[in-house]
């Protein structure tokens, strides 16, 4: 990367802030685009390079807009997040053609500058009588949402050279209709859903820093430059999204305000005001670690996109399974936002997990529909939803072998409404947010037990059943009892008494009203005690093993040693039919019992589980590492957990697969993080402050976390090589620190210096350490 005269278009020195790719690669550039993808919660932007000649700088990429839905016109067509029209395309030609790019040279590289979310990119182009070198640099604001930002910096090297620019619009979506085009602003509508979206723009270039005029009667505009060597050509573009409907039904005037604002600003105004937002999102969640470079980066390329994809600013979207960074899911929303990437937001900036909580509050409604429409009472969640809360989950797809299959996760993947309800339990723990809790929460926790209690069966065996089901395990479908949804069912329940006791005791009037509103009376509370005690477990009291689901141990075992280097799911290798009559597991499901409520296990019956589980897990799912990996790491199992750690991190970040075209897993990074923090540093959240057991693999010599509990900011250390461990907090009530089987008082400004006992394990499978 060779100096361009700005430091701003020069990415962060220090690689482990930095993704690199230097020169093109076809085979891996749809991966790329989406490793490389920029967002903020409301607009992300691929990373797209597509170069050829006259055309360096060229995108055909891909925007998406979270909550721009639309539904195609087929009788099962679902919900859609549509792209919105392209606004990065730019044409550059050098004398008419005469300069060619030289794809070899050291200025041709694409750089995701992680510390600033930037996307900086360069190339050369030269013949013998002269020499430019291009400099680009896009965002989407951290800042001002709505904002993207565009700029190009050519700089002649040698010669002199003429430059010309074109500004071109690719075409959008089929689904958006252009309404109306009024100079800087342009007016969308989706066909079927009828939303609008407003795309303001303006765009100049500056020769050494003197504006120029575009080309007379150039549609669309281009601007012609002569630059002798020395001279520099900056060509800028800022663009505001606006999204309208029933609510809003006119963004324009607001996304024209945003626009004047940015101007105003300019393109360097406006990109550092996004880099301190930036600055401060790492402040509150950059973890660092010493002794593992891979680690390292792996740990902020997950924090750069879990970061990117909230909005805490708007409540009517939430989280999909690829964020804003690709297409796949239809940008539908799935347990991943609550169970995988809540834990992250709740610790490290809770505005953001209350927003992603919100949205299944306005979507409760949708919830309530479904299970009435399955003949249950309360709320059943969408499996997957979009923007209403009502499930869109496609009703067919096609398999491996080509052949069209019913999906039966709509109605059957029904512990959706547990997780959701854990989520609110576990942010409610961690932040003591009353108002959300009055407001929101436990309306969420009332509704959801209630569907558990009507949907839990009475039988002649004295127990109440859950059948037809899926669990987490999606190879097994139409089960009776799966373990992970009937003890996730009884403690929704559990949690859903202790909700109404909260609101009765602590706000005693809004309790009055919402019972009133839910026709709650006290006698059906009452008995949930009782329903969620005689709901069947599968857990055999002699052994400590709990049956994944009724039937499991009866099913043909297969030794998943023996497709070991397989490089399709084990669904395909074995077809649809065999792996349902199988024990083969496509991702954890006791397991992932054991990451939520390892409470529910029997003492020592947590190594058993995942020792009998996790061999007959073929990780048939991007989200089946992260949890054993977790579950590993708590068990005191480093080595093994390590190994979790760096498959789990090579889902979004390995080369051996392109697997990631349409998009990053954000559940996976959403693990990864689980892994370093609630795994290898082990904490856990009690009602008088955090409890912490750390296990670290030797490699990692020193780790650094900074974490919020309760309005408290915590900054942990652990030191692996000295073994000691210390944690701080600058402001804020004392706090309870629970370590090493000793309660401490940890106070502001006084940091808790600890040290980790000699036959504390710092790695190996040295098994479960109790606190």
């Amino acid at each position: 990367m060779t100096w361009c005269g700005d430091a701003l278009f020069e990415p962060t020195i220090d690689p482990a802030w930095r993704l690199d790719a230097v020169g093109d690669d076809a085979l891996r550039e749809s991966s790329r685009q989406s490793r490389f993808a920029l967002s903020n919660g409301f607009l992300g932007v691929r990373g797209e390079r597509r170069s050829s000649h006259g055309d360096p700088l060229g995108t055909a990429s891909r925007t998406l807009v979270a909550g721009l839905f639309d539904t195609g016109q087929s009788l099962d067509a679902v919900p859609t997040l549509i792209p919105a029209p392209d606004w990065l395309q730019v044409r550059l030609v050098f004398d008419d053609g005469a300069l060619v790019r030289d794809a070899a040279a050291p200025e041709a590289f694409h750089s995701l500058d992680m510390k600033r979310g930037l996307l900086l990119g360069g190339c050369r182009f030269s013949n013998d009588e002269a020499v430019a070198q291009v400099r680009a640099l896009r965002l989407v604001s951290l800042r001002r949402r709505s904002l993207g930002l565009q700029t190009l910096r050519i700089v002649v090297e040698k010669g002199e050279c003429k430059i010309g620019i074109q500004a071109t619009a690719a075409s959008p979506d089929p689904a958006l209709v252009l309404e109306r085009h009024d100079g800087d602003l342009s007016l969308w509508r989706t066909h079927r859903s009828h939303k609008q979206l407003t795309v303001a723009e303006v765009v100049s270039v500056r020769v050494d820093g003197v504006l120029l005029a575009p080309d007379a009667r150039s549609t669309p505009a281009c601007w012609t430059a002569r630059a002798g060597q020395g001279q520099v050509v900056e060509f800028e573009r800022l663009v505001v999204f606006g999204v309208g409907d029933q609510d809003n039904p006119s963004p324009g005037p607001a996304a024209r305000a945003e626009l004047e604002a940015a101007t105003s600003l300019g393109w360097r105004g406006a990109l550092k005001e996004h880099e301190a937002v930036w600055a401060a999102r790492w402040a509150a969640c950059d973890i660092q670690i010493d002794g593992d470079p891979q680690a390292q980066r792996a740990l902020r390329f997950a924090a750069y996109h879990l970061n990117g994809a909230a909005n805490p600013d708007d409540e009517t979207v939430s989280i999909a399974a690829r964020g804003l960074t690709g297409a796949d899911y239809a940008g539908h929303v799935f347990w991943d936002t609550e169970i995988f990437l809540l834990p992250f937001f709740a610790h490290t900036w809770p505005n953001a997990a209350r927003a992603l909580l919100m949205y299944r509050f306005h979507t409760l409604d949708g919830a309530r529909t479904k299970a009435a429409r399955l003949g249950w009472r309360g709320a059943l969640y969408a499996w997957e939803s979009a923007d209403t809360g009502a499930e869109v989950t496609p009703a067919h797809a096609v398999g491996p072998d080509r052949r069209v299959v019913e999906i039966l996760s709509g109605t059957q993947e029904q512990h959706i409404s547990a997780d959701v309800a854990y989520a609110v339990w576990q942010y409610w723990t961690v932040t003591g947010d009353k108002e959300f809790m009055r407001d929101a929460g436990v309306e969420i926790l009332l509704e959801t037990a209630r569907f558990w209690a009507s949907r839990a069966t009475l039988e002649d065996d004295g127990r109440r059943h859950i059948r037809g089901v899926i669990g987490p395990d999606e190879y097994h479908d139409g089960i009776d009892d799966n373990a992970f949804t009937n003890v996730m069912a009884r403690w929704n329940i559990e949690r859903g008494g202790d909700a109404a006791a909260l609101m009765r005791e602590r706000w005693p009037e809004r309790w009055e009203e919402l019972s009133a509103r839910l026709g709650f009376d006290g006698s059906e509370v009452e008995g949930w005690a009782g329903i969620a005690t005689t709901i069947e477990t599968g857990l055999d009291v002699r052994t400590g093993l709990f049956e994944q689901f009724e039937g499991y141990g009866d099913l043909e075992p297969i030794d998943l040693e023996a497709y070991a280097g397989r490089s399709v799911p084990m669904d395909v290798v074995l077809g649809r039919e065999r792996t349902r009559r199988s024990q083969v597991i496509k991702q954890a499901d006791v397991v992932a019992l054991m990451a939520l409520l390892p409470e529910v296990f029997p003492a020592g019956a947590d190594s058993l589980n995942f020792e009998h589980y996790a061999p007959r897990c073929s990780h048939g799912s991007s989200l089946s590492t992260a949890m054993h990996g977790l579950v590993a790491a708590r068990l005191g199992r480093t080595e093994d957990a390590l190994d979790y750690f760096r498959r789990t991190a090579a889902i979004d970040l390995g080369d051996a697969t392109v697997a990631i075209a349409g998009g990053i897993h954000m559940a996976a990074l959403g693990g990864l993080w689980q892994i370093a923090v609630l795994g290898f540093v082990g904490v856990t959240f009690h009602e008088d402050g955090i409890g912490l057991k750390p296990h670290l693999p030797v490699e990692w010599t020193a780790l650094r976390v900074p974490l919020q509990w309760r309005g408290r900011s915590l900054a942990i250390a652990i030191d692996n090589v000295g073994r000691t461990l210390s944690i701080s907090m600058d402001a804020g009530e004392a706090m309870a620190i629970h370590a090493f089987g000793a309660l401490h008082r940890l106070e502001p400004d006084k940091p808790l210096a600890l040290s980790i006992p000699v036959a504390w394990p710092a790695a190996g499978r040295s098994g479960h350490a109790a606190l």
